[in-house]
């Protein structure tokens, strides 16, 4: 399975699954970040340590080590 670090700048993507612990999948799903939401990659930082999301209209950075809990597939 795909994981959200591993995808590129303007590919979107919807999750499948979120494999973080308890208190960081509650904070990702009050942001919109669950199963079925559509992901729009916006930007990846410098060696890849935070990446830039857009949820619904919301706007993210997440880092490298939150990123990689969330599984998704290309739409």
């Amino acid at each position: 399975m795909k994981k959200l670090l591993d995808c590129h700048k303007g590919e979107k993507v919807k999750v499948v699954k979120l494999n973080a612990s308890y208190d960081l999948k509650q904070r990702l799903i009050s942001f919109g970040v669950m199963k079925e939401a559509v992901i729009e990659v916006l930007e990846h930082a410098p060696k890849k340590k935070t990446i830039e999301i857009k949820v619904g209209k919301m706007r993210l950075a997440l880092r490298d080590i939150e990123a990689a809990t969330v599984e998704v597939e290309e739409i």
